[in-house]
């Protein structure tokens, strides 16, 4: 089984492909969320363009571990500052960004392996509690969560350019 391993600036491209593909696969395919296009354009350019993923792999403050089979990089997590809108967070909190795996990677056991290396990094490098904001409909990433020790602690609105994605908000002691 392929182990994470953390991402390098050399991954941006192909890290920005992923996040795009698996960003596509999981809301507008697996759970179809009609976004306006010109609304998925400026989300997709914004946070998985290969600008900004090569801004946040040069981040020290931001890690990101990818998965590879051969040759090709098949899921990722992300952790970074907690940005949240909870008011029990405080400056240096964690927060678990992102975790995707490609649907032909998914039950395969990559997915709790790259939980594990961004939830002991997240518990040995941040103070306090550790965040995770996640969709409302998908349970079934919650059900994950939630068997990690996390709680739902709060509800906010996640722009998907001018369309809003109404997110929980879990929170692990």
């Amino acid at each position: 089984m392929p182990t994470p391993r953390l991402a390098t600036l050399a991954d941006a491209p192909a890290l920005s492909a992923l996040k795009r593909d698996t960003f596509r696969e999981t809301f507008l395919e697996d759970f179809a969320i009609p976004y306006p296009a010109a609304d998925l354009v400026v989300f997709e350019a914004a946070a998985y363009g290969v600008d900004a993923v090569t801004r946040e792999l040069a981040d020290p403050e931001h890690r990101t571990w990818v998965v590879e089979q051969d040759g090709a990089l098949i899921g990722y997590a992300h952790v970074c500052p907690c940005k949240l809108p909870h008011p029990d967070v405080r400056p240096g909190s964690g927060e678990l960004s992102q975790l995707y795996l490609r649907r032909s990677a998914q039950g395969l056991g990559l997915g709790g392996a790259m939980l594990d290396v961004a939830l002991d990094h997240l518990t040995t490098t941040r103070p306090g509690p550790i965040w995770i904001g996640v969709w409302s409909g998908n349970v079934r990433a919650q059900n994950v969560y939630i068997a990690r020790g996390f709680e739902k602690v709060g509800e906010y609105d996640f722009p998907v350019g001018s369309w809003m994605d109404h997110e929980f908000i879990l929170r692990r002691a």
